[in-house]
């Protein structure tokens, strides 16, 4: 059972929807593991070769499946789908294979992210990783939990003497040669520990939440796996910041200039927010 605030009296807000989530989520996570090694690229998107697996395919579809049955009325923003419209200002975000381009070279990198917005607010956030079967999920006002109901404390905050290790994500339309994601992400190499890109952002905010590790920067950041990761970091303690130091609101509305940001706790976000101001002034932006 995954009740991560106990169901006494009146059930705490969101609580059928954490719970749905969380059922789909695993059950995805069944299918991928189950069929992991005979996944195939169905085609590319984007400019950069990005692939779709058919097990994205069917993954989405498990999951839009249970989500139009408990809630009929809801908006749906998926991955591969787009967006079904019902007029609804409550809308889910589905990532169901985060991590298709790991998935089709063979590596075992790659979760399952559903959310749940509010407007542009994520007010539900679930994480599955199917190689361990853990999930992890969040609950505005409630905090993260594992699926034994332990609270995520996050990042401790206080800078390694290596400097941090941080996750690194762009977004799809960010070129390759891009020269602030160029930038930033030289300066953080020369400056942190390690730089991760995992090629699953929803990966990155799952290791932040639990703490493993330090923080996490993103540059014009994929709107659907953006709101439900974000939301579990936050509410285990993490600090979220756009690269100018003002507060991040994680929305998946609007361009993409707008997903630009700093996660991190403490005297490590102090940190990273110094070397980014650094490369951007290095560019005169």
């Amino acid at each position: 059972m995954h009740n991560a605030v106990p169901d006494i009296g009146r059930r705490p807000p969101f609580t059928a929807e954490r719970r749905v989530a969380v059922a789909a989520a695993e059950a995805t996570g069944r299918l991928l593991r189950g069929h992991f090694a005979d996944a195939r690229a169905v085609r590319t998107k984007g400019t950069h070769g990005d692939v779709v697996t058919d097990l994205d395919l069917a993954a989405e579809e498990l999951i839009l499946t249970r989500l139009r049955r408990h809630f009929p009325h809801d908006r749906i923003l998926s991955e591969e789908a787009g967006l079904h419209d019902t007029g609804s200002g409550r809308t889910w975000l589905v990532d169901p294979l985060d991590g298709s381009n790991n998935v089709a070279i063979g590596l075992p990198a790659y979760v399952v992210g559903i959310g749940l917005c509010v407007g542009d607010i994520p007010v539900v956030g679930v994480v599955h990783e199917p190689v361990t079967g853990r999930t992890w999920h969040a609950v505005t006002g409630q905090g993260a939990h594992d699926d034994d109901g332990a609270r995520l404390r996050g990042p401790c905050g206080t800078l390694p003497g290596p400097g941090p290790v941080l996750a690194w994500t762009q977004g799809h339309a960010v070129a390759r040669a891009d020269p602030v994601a160029t930038a930033l992400r030289g300066a953080l190499e020369r400056r942190c520990r390690r730089v991760l890109q995992l090629w699953a952002p929803l990966l990155g905010w799952s290791l932040l939440a639990r703490g493993t590790i330090d923080g996490f920067v993103g540059y014009r950041a994929e709107g659907v796996d953006l709101p439900p990761g974000a939301l579990l970091a936050a509410e285990a303690g993490a600090e979220l910041r756009t690269l100018r130091g003002a507060p991040f609101r994680p929305g998946f509305s609007g361009p993409d200039s707008g997903r630009s940001f700093v996660a991190a706790r403490a005297e490590t976000l102090t940190y990273v927010l110094e070397e980014v101001a650094a490369a951007m002034r290095g560019r005169g932006t």
